[in-house]
């Protein structure tokens, strides 16, 4: 089983989010993450979706994905031709006493505390989702209250595959 993250770029059509999540369910393919937001130019959006399937599910995916009539360019990030990211928010529950080592474990992974109270802390981190994950394990001895996490974005490095549009 394999995991494949696509970096589309579509028009900015109040439809286009949902022809592009209709077609996975029409087909019976999962969603592992998916993101969207509007580009540099107000006509397009870049969404970013990542999937899980075997190879053939995987190459099936991309082809349904490129018929679609909004989808105007389509990417895969792959390890070390792009770059992706994932951000998280977590909640603890801390008391006063516990506060310095969750405040060492955040700043190890370079982490931002952006919010304290007397019984609780909230940590925002970015990273790769492997990163995220070692976070959250490391946080295995404290009460999550909350954790949302914004799923995977990315772009491909460099300017080879760069699509000018006019």
């Amino acid at each position: 089983m394999g995991r494949q993250a696509l970096s589309m770029l579509v028009e900015n059509t109040p439809n286009v989010l949902s022809h592009v999540s209709g077609l996975f369910s029409r087909r019976g393919y999962n969603i592992d993450s998916i993101t969207a937001g509007v580009t540099a130019d107000p006509r397009f959006t870049r969404i970013t979706i990542v999937s899980s399937g075997d190879e053939m599910i995987l190459e099936q995916i991309e082809k349904q994905l490129a018929k679609l009539e909004d989808v105007i360019d389509i990417k895969k990030l792959e390890d070390g031709n792009s770059v992706c990211r994932e951000l998280i928010l977590i909640k603890i529950s801390v008391k006063s006493t516990e506060r310095q080592p969750v405040m060492s474990i955040a700043e190890i992974f370079k982490a931002k505390i952006v919010d304290v109270t007397n019984d609780s802390m909230m940590i925002e981190l970015i990273g790769r989702q492997d990163k995220l994950d070692a976070f959250i394990e490391l946080l295995d001895g404290y009460e999550i209250l909350e954790l949302a996490r914004t799923g995977i974005t990315g772009l491909s490095r460099g300017t080879s595959d760069v699509k000018i549009l006019e």
